[in-house]
């Protein structure tokens, strides 16, 4: 009996040894956690909203809304079903949070709840305008304002915006000898008519604040104010499931080392709501698609952002990632994206498809039926890396790759001469057909000197005249930073104002021109460029002239005799400048695989995220190494897996449009559409002012007349620089392809293969052989040439007119007219 009652007692011992053990290393809130963890409240109109999350199958999910609060001093804080804490009176309380079965306290102190503080206007008013959108480009924030009342846009200047309050409209927008007259009261809260509608509603603490600025005298500052040095967002990044929501809490940083929640005054913005959208109060849902977007929060100039995934619902074993082939580094970073959504990548093209997608892409044309033929049956494993050597080393990439730069930078023929446009096209192209690095390129091209008939670089300065326009478009080129908002007011969605516009654009202050003839530039006579010994930038609102400062980084000297351009042309192509290299190798990835990982591919910004940060950091650098070879990087793209995965896509891919499980299909440029056009045709195009057997990629100037280029895009350097080129499908293009007489005439020509094949011996499957090759380089399918022959075997019909059918049907396919 004692035996039996021992063991008892000591299983009941173990029990509770284990069960003390379990406690220790599971305690009860070990997946529920609350931002901040303390609260320190600081004055009446303080306040803070909490961030309370749960892990839940390895994921952060937000429970912000759906948890209850509870404080135990009612009279100290009040806390809503938000989770925004509020004081009421000095003194120390605690706030419980309730999750199911699971629990969190915060602690949280109210201090000076009694002191009355004078409300300071940048700290406290200033950003009322902010929340309500007073001061967006529709409303008073556009030039000239709205109603005679301007503000400045996004709130940049808090000087201009004082004044245009207190002093302007003989001072009845903030009226201190009556408060409740004051215009900015009234019409904010729609007690007279005002366009905005009702804004800032009575009874709201936001009207009361304004109210009581307003009655304390309405004053520029308070002494000693502290200032904003950043805010910060919580939480910087969350996986989300579809449908689902997230709270953001966002914090301002003070200069005297206090904080600030702002989360009720902060902006929001998602930068692709499809996937992703945001409110006014900073709540994020998650839409039903698969896809990633950055929410950005803007406080007075500061930004912050959250990184959002909303993953699919696809299960794929890790295993068959690790299977996947791996040719270069660029596939381990794509395979790494796909694992995340669950996608699986599009099988590999064939020869065929790969040939035709590389001619294109290297040379901008198709391959001859002989190029396709002698690919097609070489049975050698390595055909595709000879092949891409082989189109690399080809004359003609110099004048494909040169046409996408020159419409970057061709300048105005009605500016600056028909003859000073040839040198600097000539220039462009002689740098591709050397293949110059390109960051040799760049610092040639920003630091040239000399005249516009013996330089063709110095172009760039002639027809950009002034330092604003030459800011504007290096800052895009090479940066891909668009600086042109800060031109005029501080950036919508990033850090860049007026200082840092007119301070970079200081760079070019001391370009010095002069030329021959009258009416410079519209004369079309050389004109020399040279460094001046003097030239300054001023401020447009300060008018303080401002030292030539780069967008980040340490400012390098310029020594006295130096010309500023190039410290600046250093500075760009710099190895710790990683927007030059990234830039430059996302414009030529966008250009080979149909989308830029960042999309617009020259917009680098937070607020803009790539779609694989890693893939365009590796392939920045790795173009960096490569010392900016553009024929050895673009190599790496085409030998990767990647490249040659096909553009149908299967049952997990389907919806994919940014992540490279499958090709994305492009439409033929205008230029390289017109000549594989001449090949198939083999009648080339006749240009005026061009030598004969041209190509259309070797035009030098837009003045050149063509119906088709313009149909299928050409851009137009009237246009301000750098000159968008259309890829989409219109109707005028399919009615040009269907029913022009130009190419039609081209068709029947004597000259054409139309005509030699039907006066040759060839038979109707070696004719249909000849046209499947040169136009799809492929042969044609069983049921292609049964078809195509009983064209040739009808009663009646003429060889000829057969063909010139065959290949008018070609020529309108998606297959022809798309790189798939």
């Amino acid at each position: 009996m004692k035996s039996l009652l021992y063991q008892c007692l000591g299983c009941m011992i173990l029990l509770s040894a284990l069960s003390a053990h379990a406690a220790e290393v599971r305690p009860k809130s070990a997946s529920l956690s609350v931002h901040p963890e303390k609260v320190v409240l600081t004055g009446k109109r303080s306040r803070q909203q909490l961030l309370v999350s749960r892990i839940k199958n390895d994921q952060t999910v937000d429970r912000t809304r759906d948890v209850r609060f509870q404080s135990d001093q009612t009279n100290v804080i009040q806390v809503s079903t938000a989770g925004v804490i509020q004081p009421l009176s000095n003194g120390s309380a605690t706030v419980t949070i309730f999750d199911g079965d699971q629990q969190i306290k915060v602690p949280v102190e109210v201090k000076e709840f009694d002191i009355q503080t004078l409300i300071d206007f940048e700290r406290d008013v200033h950003p009322l305008f902010s929340r309500f959108h007073c001061n967006g480009g529709s409303c008073h924030g556009k030039q000239r304002g709205q109603g005679g009342f301007q503000l400045s846009m996004f709130a940049f200047d808090p000087e201009f915006d004082f004044n245009a309050l207190t002093k302007e409209s003989r001072g009845r927008r903030a009226f201190p000898l009556a408060p409740e007259q004051s215009l900015v009261l009234q019409k904010g809260a729609g007690k007279i008519p005002h366009g905005g509608g009702k804004r800032l509603l009575a009874g709201t603490p936001y009207f009361e604040l304004m109210q009581q600025w307003i009655t304390e005298g309405a004053t520029r500052s308070v002494a000693d104010a502290p200032k904003l040095v950043k805010i910060s967002a919580q939480p910087t990044g969350r996986i989300m499931q579809p449908k689902t929501k997230q709270q953001m809490v966002v914090t301002a940083y003070y200069s005297d080392g206090s904080t600030r929640d702002v989360t009720d005054l902060a902006e929001y913005m998602s930068s692709d709501s499809v996937y992703v959208s945001v409110n006014e109060e900073g709540l994020v849902t998650a839409g039903s698609l698969m896809g990633e977007a950055s929410i950005m929060a803007r406080f007075m100039g500061n930004f912050a952002s959250l990184s959002v995934t909303v993953p699919s619902k696809n299960s794929v074993p890790d295993s068959y990632y690790a299977k996947l082939p791996r040719h270069n580094f660029i596939d381990g970073l794509v395979w790494d994206k796909l694992k995340k959504y669950g996608l699986k990548p599009s099988e590999p093209v064939n020869d065929a498809t790969f040939l035709r997608r590389v001619a294109l892409d290297t040379i901008g044309r198709t391959p001859t039926a002989e190029e396709a033929r002698a690919f097609l049956q070489d049975p050698s494993p390595k055909k595709r890396e000879r092949l891409i050597d082989y189109y690399l080393e080809q004359p003609e990439f110099g004048d494909h790759w040169a046409n996408k730069w020159a419409d970057m930078l061709r300048p105005n023929p009605y500016r600056v001469g028909i003859k000073t446009v040839l040198n600097f096209d000539a220039w462009i192209r002689e740098s591709f057909h050397q293949n110059k690095p390109l960051d040799q390129f760049t610092r040639e091209l920003l630091t040239a000197r000399g005249g516009t008939w013996h330089n063709g670089a110095v172009t760039l300065f002639r027809d950009r005249r002034e330092p604003k326009e030459l800011t504007t478009a290096v800052s895009q080129i090479f940066l891909g930073i668009r600086l042109s908002c800060a031109q005029c007011h501080h950036h919508p969605s990033e850090i860049w104002g007026q200082d840092d516009f007119y301070s970079f654009a200081a760079y070019f202050a001391k370009v010095g021109r002069k030329g021959r003839g009258i009416s410079t530039p519209i004369s079309g006579s050389e004109e020399i460029v040279f460094t001046a010994n003097s030239g300054s930038v001023k401020h447009p609102l300060t008018n303080a002239v401002l030292e030539p400062r780069p967008l980040f980084g340490e400012v390098p000297e310029i020594k006295p005799d130096q010309d500023p351009r190039e410290v600046l042309a250093d500075w760009i192509t710099s190895p710790q400048n990683h927007y030059f290299a990234e830039v430059s190798a996302n414009r030529i990835w966008a250009d080979l695989m149909g989308r830029g990982i960042v999309e617009p591919i020259d917009d680098f910004r937070e607020s803009n995220p790539p779609s694989n940060a890693p893939l365009v950091k590796a392939l920045g650098q790795y173009f960096r190494d490569q010392k900016f070879d553009q024929k050895k990087y673009i190599k790496a793209i085409l030998s990767s897996y990647v490249y040659s995965l096909s553009s149908l896509p299967n049952e997990t891919n389907v919806g994919d449009g940014r992540n490279y499980s499958r090709y994305y299909r492009q439409r033929l440029r205008a230029e390289v559409l017109l000549d594989s056009i001449s090949e198939l045709i083999g009648v080339p195009d006749s240009f005026v002012a061009m030598p004969a057997n041209s190509t259309a990629k070797q035009l030098w100037t837009h003045r050149v007349s063509s119906v088709f280029l313009d149909s299928f895009g050409r851009p137009d350097p009237n246009q301000d620089p750098p000159c968008e080129r259309t890829t989409e499908t219109t109707v005028v293009q399919v009615l040009h392809m269907m029913n022009s007489r130009e190419l039609y005439s081209r068709i029947q020509s004597s000259k054409g293969n139309c005509d030699k094949w039907a006066k040759s011996k060839m038979t109707p499957d070696q004719i249909m052989e000849e046209l499947y090759l040169t136009a799809y380089s492929r042969y044609p399918t069983l049921e292609e040439k049964r078809l195509g022959r009983s064209l040739f075997e009808k009663e009646g019909a003429n060889r000829q007119q057969v063909i010139e059918d065959l290949m008018w049907a070609l020529l309108n396919t998606p297959e022809y007219l798309f790189k798939n």
